[in-house]
């Protein structure tokens, strides 16, 4: 081998060592004692049931609030921060936005009509839930005038469930 391949052959062989070595040094972690907690947090799913009867008290509150035309009480189950997405409008960010929409609802909506929410499933994860269900809106004689159904996410906020996001839509009208 003449000095010149030699030269760049040495050359390669230093270089893959010095990357070798440097890319396998190991890091030096204090270690930690069999005692000691980890510092992350995992997921914590709470009680099925239990989050299920409070979206359902909520929801029966809500229907509630609905049904005597208490805008305000309905917008206190919204988050300041809550996004609506409502059937046929634009998205409403934010609960003044929303209340907003719920008295122009309100404003609409026939005299002794009733609603009622009937939930289908709860999902949650740690101080979320995520919630399905339908909703059924009866006229004063007690009629059917309206289904849809609904998403709404909860979120757990100093020790209560409140609406972060919902989305609703209509059912196909019969002809």
């Amino acid at each position: 081998m003449n000095k010149k391949n030699y030269f760049r052959f040495a050359t390669v062989c230093v270089a893959m060592c010095l990357f070798t070595f440097g890319c396998n040094t190991p890091a030096t972690e204090p270690t930690t004692k069999a005692t000691e907690e980890p510092s992350e947090q995992k997921a914590v799913k709470p009680d099925a049931a239990t989050v299920k009867a409070e979206i359902q008290a909520l929801e029966t509150a809500w229907a509630e609030a609905d049904n005597a035309r208490n805008t305000n009480a309905i917008a206190a189950f919204y988050a300041d921060d809550a996004v609506s997405m409502s059937n046929n409008k634009p998205m409403m960010v934010g609960k003044a936005a929303i209340l907003k929409d719920i008295e122009a609802g309100m404003a609409k909506k026939a005299k002794g009509s009733t609603i009622a929410f009937d939930i289908m499933d709860v999902y949650a994860c740690d101080n979320t839930a995520t919630e399905t269900g339908k909703a059924t809106v009866k006229d004063s004689t007690g009629k059917v005038t309206y289904t849809g159904k609904y998403m709404a996410v909860w979120e757990k906020r100093d020790g209560k469930y409140i609406c972060i996001r919902d989305i609703g839509n209509d059912d196909v009208k019969e002809k």
